[in-house]
């Protein structure tokens, strides 16, 4: 008996331990892949990357670099998008190629619904950077290691198609891990819509029939109505989700970075409730004093104010669609007839938009009345748009790439400055990479836009000012 018993031991262990070097590895607490939202939730991840970056805030001038000034004064140097494509739009793509999602974690619909409102969020950002980028052809991996670029133009008429469609396929119900708006899918409706009234504001020189059209149809299907409704990344109290400043300020100990000027000038002489957020006293006097954009005689940081501390703890949130964006664009677009009301619904938005800028920025709103009541700052019909434009640009503080696309759509503010001669940069340079690794489609693509010349200089398909 004990004789059968040994044996029926060693025959379990022998083949409990030929399946040993199989379970080792497995953590059974794992899924075997990433499921949809949570490819969705990783592409998440990465929104503050649009908005939390030096270039960005030195395109737009918000921020005067007081240590490496080099790096503002607009070197002819590339900028790549390579993170884009193999980050969250990978992910993304993963999700809209699958065949296997599961209605466990929210309608299936809701997710490619979201897949879709994001990824074309993530390439309206790149297109309005770099001009012609890979599109259609992109994000096939293996299969397509050297994706031909796509017009501008043509990525902006796609993009329109798929945000109506991703409107179009919600259905009632909620999606698991939406670390944005909580499966909320009326809200990502919302956006949607308002993604694409702003997609279509940037056509108001290039194809103003094509941009009202969209602007209306989009505004009518319902965008942002609350400061409750921006697309806001919340970071969190942790090293692994905590905001970009907080760990070049607070942790690295950098005083790199001061106010502009340009962003001083057209808010401290009215007395704009937002700076005392936006900024520091400097520790000379305890003015508010903005720094010359690309000064490199005097940057003495003791005599500037400082990036405000409330933009860089550690999970100060970062603020990438917002509704008093959504306002802005509207007043414009009564301003300049895309939508009824005239200069009345022009400066009613403009109040709003105004007003909702400095409730989501924390401001003292008691000096409001005041604030708007200025010469400078109340609805003029005779300077509305160029009043709209730089209020606006005044919100975007720290979303720097969209101030800039903002700025070379309108021209304003006026008060740019050319650090060494060099002027506000027209578009991003391509990576040298792709001269060597996707050589026929890159210069079929300069050679389209710029005449085979390449240069910060080159103008994207809708700036045509």
């Amino acid at each position: 008996m004990k004789k059968s018993i040994i044996i029926f031991s060693i025959a379990i262990l022998s083949s409990a331990c030929n399946n040993f070097d199989e379970d080792i590895n497995i953590n059974p607490n794992a899924p075997s892949q990433a499921s949809g939202t949570q490819l969705i939730a990783n592409a998440m991840t990465s929104l503050p990357g649009l908005s939390s970056t030096t270039s960005g805030e030195f395109m737009s001038q918000y921020l005067s670099e007081t240590q490496y000034v080099n790096a503002s004064l607009y070197p002819q140097s590339s900028t790549s998008f390579y993170w884009l494509y193999q980050g969250p739009l990978m992910n993304l793509e993963a999700v809209l190629e699958s065949d296997d999602l599961s209605g466990n974690e929210g309608p299936v619909a809701n997710q490619l619904a979201v897949a879709k409102i994001l990824k074309s969020y993530y390439m309206w950002h790149t297109t309005d950077r770099w001009g012609d980028v890979p599109y259609t052809e992109a994000l096939q991996g293996a299969d397509n290691f050297t994706p031909a670029y796509d017009t501008q133009e043509s990525i902006y008429t796609n993009l329109f198609a798929v945000l109506k469609e991703a409107k179009d396929q919600v259905v009632p119900g909620t999606i698991s891990n939406d670390i944005i708006y909580n499966g909320d899918m009326d809200k990502w409706v919302k956006l949607g819509n308002t993604i694409r009234m702003l997609m279509a504001l940037r056509l108001s020189e290039v194809n103003p029939t094509l941009g009202q059209q969209e602007f209306t149809a989009a505004m009518q299907d319902g965008v942002l109505a609350s400061n409750d409704d921006n697309l806001v990344f919340k970071h969190l109290q942790d090293g692994n989700f905590q905001n970009y400043w907080y760990g070049q300020i607070d942790l690295q100990g950098r005083e790199w970075w001061a106010l502009s000027t340009t962003l001083v000038n057209k808010m401290k002489p009215y007395a704009d409730p937002r700076l005392p957020i936006y900024g520091n006293p400097n520790r000379t006097d305890g003015e508010y004093t903005g720094l010359v954009f690309g000064d490199t005689e005097d940057y003495d940081t003791e005599k500037y104010s400082l990036l405000g501390s409330a933009i860089h703890e550690q999970d100060s949130p970062v603020y990438l669609v917002t509704y008093a964006q959504t306002l802005f664009a509207m007043a414009e677009a009564a301003k300049i007839g895309w939508v009824t009301g005239g200069d009345a619904e022009a400066e009613n938005y403009y109040n709003l938009a105004i007003e909702n800028s400095m409730n989501q920025w924390g401001a003292d709103i008691s000096t409001l009345a005041s604030f708007m009541a200025q010469p400078d700052i109340a609805y003029n019909p005779n300077t509305a748009v160029e009043q709209i434009a730089t209020q606006r640009w005044i919100h975007l503080f720290m979303h720097g790439y969209e101030g800039w696309a903002e700025y070379r759509r309108t021209g304003f503010p006026d008060n740019m400055v050319s650090p060494g001669g060099a002027d506000v940069p027209n578009r991003q340079i391509y990576i040298e990479a792709e001269q060597f690794n996707n050589t026929v489609n890159y210069n079929e693509a300069v050679q389209r836009q710029f005449g085979g010349t390449e240069s910060l200089y080159g103008k994207v398909w809708w700036d045509v000012n």
